[in-house]
């Protein structure tokens, strides 16, 4: 099937409007032929029947006799009004004849009653015959002048179907046109668009076939949105932060060129290392936010205990250098499998800034727990230490960039919930911020679903 539509799709148009033209009419064309060559044949059968009750009438209508010394009646008649197409004949039992319509007219009496084809004259008659009491009585017709007759019966029945044709064409040519109209006004709105107008193409009146299509160039026009925001974010953003980290590069610089001795270069080496892994923290978180706000997540089934076991393993040098007891919180439902849709790699992420928050802004030798649970529909992942915790009315700014509620010497740019509230969102997620009842400092509260 393929091997023979393929050839025939390049011999079509690319138009769609002329493509369902081609198709219509070609459909049109073909039923009607079909239609035509059905009404001409039952028409000629018809009148092949209105003949032969002609016929049959004619001759019943002669059934009370004609005497018997009526013999060459008919014979007298001018040879212009004689009809030879259609013929009378009347014969006595005893196969005398009687009667002719017209002279020189005769056909071969026939021994078969009812209707029958006989040669005769050079051509075809249909024949019927009929017998009374004391005669026989013949009604012939030439087929040749019965055939012109029916073809002039069935085209006349072809008349309506010739009229309507054009109508019907014109009809598909305004119906095909009007039903495409709103595909030309979506094109027309994207041509005519600047190439920075990524607002939604209107949809309404779009038919159900074109408007999935139409929904599916919003929702890309909705990405690439999301993409171009969130490369001027990152513009802005690094223009911004970078500014004071490469200042403070140059002034460390600045002081290991003037270092006099020994002591004083290795405290410059030192604050410039720091910088330069500072600045290096930096660059790699925007870099992390620019790419989960404009990325989407994945479908994949996520399990969020093997992520929370990754994320732990990732923090736990940073743990060690504080003291802190860090680890995963067992709950009487540990055994069951919280599994999420989305990608793997981008919610270990969402746990490890989270944990590393937390490890940041908690006293060395504190604690800090991960847990992740199963509520009714919901999965939730939270996060709790036992630090100094944020205040109500400062946990909504906090999730903006580059804000930051630190304790004193506690490193940070401010992007780690940014990120976090990204990938949530990201996955259809939601993040919570309060105070641990357990531990006493803050609980994070991640719940998908």
């Amino acid at each position: 099937m393929n091997q023979f539509f393929y050839p025939l799709q390049g011999l079509l148009p690319r138009s769609l409007r002329m493509r369902l033209l081609v198709f219509l009419l070609a459909a049109i064309v073909l039923a009607g032929a079909v239609q035509g060559a059905l009404a001409y044949r039952g028409a000629l059968d018809e009148a092949d029947a209105l003949f032969d009750y002609h016929m049959q009438q004619t001759a019943l209508a002669l059934r009370s006799g004609l005497p018997v010394d009526a013999q060459g009646l008919g014979r007298g008649l001018d040879p212009e009004d004689e009809n030879h197409e259609f013929i009378v004949q009347v014969w006595t039992n005893e196969g005398l004849r009687i009667f002719e319509s017209a002279v020189g007219a005769a056909l071969p009496q026939i021994a078969v009653l009812g209707f029958a084809n006989v040669q005769a004259r050079g051509g075809t008659y249909r024949v019927f015959s009929m017998q009374t009491r004391s005669q026989v009585i013949q009604v012939a017709q030439n087929m040749a002048a019965r055939r012109d007759m029916a073809r002039s019966l069935a085209l006349r029945t072809l008349a309506p179907l010739a009229i309507m044709a054009p109508l019907l064409v014109l009809a598909v040519w305004w119906g095909v046109s009007r039903s495409l109209a709103p595909v030309e006004r979506v094109r027309r709105q994207l041509a005519q668009r600047q190439a920075d107008d990524l607002s939604p193409v209107s949809d309404a009146q779009l038919p159900d076939e074109v408007q999935p299509l139409v929904s599916e160039l919003n929702l890309l026009f909705e990405r690439v949105q999301r993409a171009f925001d969130a490369q001027e974010h990152f513009v802005a953003d690094a223009a911004h932060e970078l500014r004071s980290p490469l200042a403070a590069l140059r002034l460390q610089l600045q002081g290991l060129q003037r270092a006099g001795d020994d002591a004083a270069r290795a405290v410059a080496i030192e604050r410039l290392s720091a910088g330069i892994d500072r600045a290096t923290r930096l660059v790699e978180q925007l870099l992390t936010l620019a790419r989960q706000e404009a990325s989407t997540a994945t479908t994949e089934p996520v399990d969020l205990h093997a992520v929370a076991q990754l994320a732990l393993a990732d923090v736990a040098p940073a743990a060690q250098a504080r003291s802190m007891d860090v680890g995963l919180l067992h709950s009487d439902a540990a055994n069951v499998p919280v599994t999420v849709r989305g990608d793997a790699e981008a919610l270990r992420m969402l746990a490890r800034n989270l944990l590393d928050n937390a490890i940041k802004y908690t006293p060395p030798g504190g604690r800090v727990d991960l847990q992740v649970r199963r509520e009714g529909d919901a999965a939730v992942l939270t996060v709790e230490d036992s630090g100094p915790g944020i205040a109500p009315e400062h946990r909504e700014r906090v999730m903006q960039r580059f804000v930051r509620e630190t304790s004193e010497g506690a490193p940070g740019s401010g992007l780690g919930l940014a990120i976090v509230q990204a990938i949530a969102q990201g996955h259809g997620a939601t993040v919570q911020l309060s105070a641990s009842p357990r531990l006493g400092g803050l609980l994070v509260t991640v719940r998908f679903g």
